[in-house]
């Protein structure tokens, strides 16, 4: 037992592997007869001693690596915090307001409120002048007594002013037309420079490329001798005179529409104009796939009045504020 004893002693200090191999030859040459006079139970417990020393070493290495993490840590995880992740310029905000516009609106002859618009002059210049020009009637026109078209679930959409009659009459004798070819350049710089969704809540935007059109106008029409009711297709382009006011944010709005402007107070108004009852979109019909699918024009028709308000929303007075 005396050299097992010597054996499950650890060494101090750990030596070099030549270091050791000169140490066991020593005492080898020292004690040549007694080297080899261990019994089984000594060489077993001698080479076990050894595995739990050769264990216990690397076992000790994970523990002392999470130890010196720990250390690194707070005291308190629960105050440990996220890291931010990277922000993302998602629309043109911070922009001015230069001009300041209201609309006061009606459903059905009753007043619900006012909308004041704020217009961003320096950043759509082009688009703030058109709407501008419209609400305070120096275009000629204006966008009193005028109605709102559509309501979508995240915005609404005004019909704005027609490209023919009496509208296009009075724009044409001031000297402005209802050409668009500047606020589709601008549209388009537009996209080019704000990153993400730009029709944000409470944007007020014009529309350059209206996906689609606006309600059909009856009319009656002689055939045959006969006076027939039949529907007309009008603002087929659209004039730069449509706009839309976002409820929710509203990426659909991008690929038509120029944000102009912000809603700044009558929000509310707004969602009062969103809850109007509309006509059911009926897309998913198979009649109606199949009437669209073969060019019927009675298709055509139906899919414009889709989203179109029951009552009559109407903006009843319109201006600049000082």
């Amino acid at each position: 037992m005396q050299y097992s004893a010597q054996f499950l002693q650890a060494p101090a200090t750990p030596l070099p592997p030549k270091q050791i191999q000169g140490t066991a030859t020593t005492k080898t040459l020292s004690i040549p007869n007694q080297c080899c006079k261990f019994s089984r139970r000594e060489l077993a417990i001698s080479t076990s001693s050894s595995m739990l020393l050769l264990l216990g070493s690397h076992a000790l290495e994970p523990l002392n690596l999470s130890r010196a993490r720990a250390a690194e840590l707070p005291d308190n995880p629960d105050k440990i915090e996220p890291e931010e992740p990277s922000r993302k310029v998602d629309y043109c905000s911070d922009q001015n307001v230069t001009k300041r516009a209201f609309l006061e609106v009606s459903v059905d002859g009753e007043p619900i409120g006012r909308i004041v618009i704020g217009l961003h002059g320096e950043s759509a210049p082009v688009g703030s002048a058109r709407f501008s020009n419209l609400v305070s009637g120096a275009a000629g026109v204006s966008y009193r007594r005028k109605d709102f078209v559509r309501i979508m679930p995240n915005y609404v959409q005004h019909g704005g002013l027609r490209s023919y009659g009496v509208d296009a009459e009075l724009a044409k004798s001031t000297g402005r037309t209802m050409e668009i070819d500047n606020l589709v350049n601008e549209w388009e710089k537009q996209s080019e420079m704000c990153q993400g969704t730009k029709n944000v809540a409470r944007s007020v935007s014009i529309i350059v490329r209206d996906p689609s059109k606006p309600p059909p106008k009856t009319k009656l029409v002689a055939r045959g001798g006969k006076l027939e009711i039949d529907q007309e297709e009008v603002g087929k382009d659209v004039n730069g005179t449509e706009f839309t006011i976002a409820l929710k944010d509203s990426p659909e709005l991008d690929t038509s529409a120029l944000v102009i402007g912000r809603v700044l107070e009558g929000m509310d108004v707004v969602e009062r104009i969103g809850q109007v009852k509309t006509v059911k979109e009926n897309t998913s019909s198979p009649y109606f796939r199949a009437a669209k699918l073969i060019g019927d024009k009675r298709a055509v028709v139906a899919e414009r009045g889709f989203n179109r308000p029951y009552s009559k929303v109407k903006i009843t007075n319109c201006g600049l504020m000082e």
